[in-house]
């Protein structure tokens, strides 16, 4: 966009009464933010949802000054900004209603062709889910996945430095604008982050910092993202919040289960307990579920002891698939004596180990 597209933007992003949602819809009846700024009141108010109280102090002149030190900012410091209409602007989060008119970005994100997930949880995180979050990362690494979250304490941090100790892009929602970094103390951490991926925001710099800002935040997290992730949860939190506006975007929600008596996984259990989330145990669940295939030259090579590198589970249905040729998963689980997600999970580790492909029709067979 140009200068001015983004002066007048920037202008129409800090009226107070107009969110995301308002905005857009008077940019698609003007035609661009500047066209928004310079309509006559009377005609603006015939627009459908558009009233007085909206408008407020639309027109006046203060919110162009406060638009023309955000752009030096921006210029100072070389952030990009993507406009909702842009091609660069991320696909996914161009089909949620709110998702931000801007977003401002620093380091070096790529999200073309990219799977993403995002990972949230407890700032509480046990010593349990970081070995779960870790493995999860480790496992999902060989598809090359963008790990995306909110650069906060517990399991925002512990995946964002999953992604980077296995080279994998990470992006950290932040609630504030790219002037500052909450916590102060993961400042050590933000070099690697922008050689990896970098941070999203679509706060700007002069933004109070305020508690709600992550409510808000929440919304990036979930709408970048073909899933979200709960690794651990308590009965309330903020990561319950994002696997809402998920559910809300009809994107795939995954959390982890715990134990009904440890307090952080009450949350989890609860979204499992009623269908808001799909049970992740293993985490070939995610790229089962999610149907995501392994590129050709990423896939391991057939080793000729089989059962060398097979387990006890994988030697059975290796055995059944050799005999039938290839079969249907949940053929496969009943004959093989298995629940069907303990049935998919093997066959997709079997299939990262060379041994089996998937075929069209959920159907599988041996190499």
């Amino acid at each position: 966009m140009t200068e001015t597209e983004l002066l007048y933007t920037l202008a129409l992003q800090h009226v107070p009464n107009i969110g995301d949602i308002i905005a857009k819809r008077l940019i698609q009846h003007c035609g661009s933010a500047e066209a928004v700024l310079k309509e006559k009141r009377q005609h603006l108010l015939k627009i459908d949802g558009i009233g007085s109280i909206i408008l407020g102090d639309l027109f006046e002149s203060h919110h162009l000054k406060e638009a023309e030190k955000e752009m030096e900012f921006v210029k100072e410091n070389n952030i990009t900004v993507s406009y909702f209409k842009d091609a660069d602007y991320p696909e996914k989060l161009k089909h949620c209603i709110d998702g931000p008119i801007l977003l401002f970005q620093a380091g070096t994100i790529n999200l073309k062709k990219q799977h993403i997930i995002s990972i949230v949880g407890t700032r509480k995180i046990t010593t349990y889910g970081i070995a779960f979050c870790e493995d999860l990362i480790e496992k999902l690494a060989i598809y090359n996945p963008v790990i995306v979250s909110g650069f906060a304490y517990g399991t925002d941090i512990t995946a964002h430095k999953a992604a980077i100790k296995h080279q994998l892009q990470t992006i950290g929602c932040l609630a504030h604008g790219l002037n500052q970094i909450y916590p102060k103390v993961h400042k050590r951490y933000m070099a690697d982050m922008e050689k990896n991926g970098g941070f999203f925001t679509d706060f700007w710099s002069c933004d109070a910092f305020d508690k709600n800002n992550f409510l808000k935040r929440n919304r990036v997290i979930a709408g970048l993202s073909e899933a979200t992730i709960v690794i651990e949860s308590a009965e309330k939190g903020g990561s319950l919040v994002t696997a809402d506006i998920a559910n809300s975007y009809n994107r795939d929600v995954f959390a982890v289960p715990g134990r009904t008596t440890d307090s952080q996984s009450i949350g989890c259990n609860n979204l499992i307990k009623h269908q808001k989330a799909h049970m992740l145990t293993t985490p070939f669940d995610v790229p089962y579920i999610l149907n995501w295939k392994l590129e050709e030259d990423t896939k391991p090579s057939i080793q000729k002891q089989l059962f060398v590198e097979l387990d006890g589970t994988e030697k059975v249905i290796y055995n059944y698939l050799k005999e039938k040729e290839k079969q249907l998963l949940d053929v496969i689980a009943i004959e093989c004596q298995m629940p069907i997600f303990k049935a998919a999970s093997v066959l997709l580790n079997m299939e990262l180990k060379g041994v089996i492909r998937p075929l069209p029709g959920k159907l599988f067979e041996v190499i």
